[in-house]
């Protein structure tokens, strides 16, 4: 089986590739995801995580990329620090602002992942003018 941090690697591994559909199968059936940023995710689980985060947030910002660069870990716990880019395609303006992400892995699935970022350099971005 798999490790903590090596599931949430994948994930990141997944995202970074452009594949949101396949870090769906990282997560438990009732994930609970919350973020800071504007998306909604109506109720929990990979499709809703999928639908109300990942989707939209894939196709509001090109690239969209999210590099982690430090990983804390406590048993199935695991805490990143890394840097959000990307460009609003509606806008065209450039956002590079770091993030901090705390994961909770149980039984070989993410069941809950809470984000930490700064929406006030994000925000700017998405608005035109």
């Amino acid at each position: 089986m798999k490790t903590p941090l090596e599931i949430v690697k994948e994930l990141y591994a997944k995202l970074t590739a452009g594949d949101p559909n396949g870090a769906l199968p990282l997560m438990s059936d009732d994930i609970e995801w919350i973020t800071m940023m504007h998306y909604t995710i109506d109720g929990r689980g990979p499709q809703k995580v999928l639908e109300g985060m990942l989707m939209p947030a894939m196709q509001e910002w090109e690239p969209y990329t999210l590099t982690p660069h430090e990983f804390i870990c406590d048993g199935d716990k695991i805490v990143s620090v890394g840097r959000f880019k990307g460009t609003n395609r509606m806008t065209g303006k450039h956002v590079e602002v770091d993030y901090s992400h705390i994961w909770e892995v149980k039984d070989g699935k993410i069941v809950r992942h809470r984000q930490f970022i700064d929406t006030g350099k994000i925000e700017p971005a998405r608005q035109p003018g």
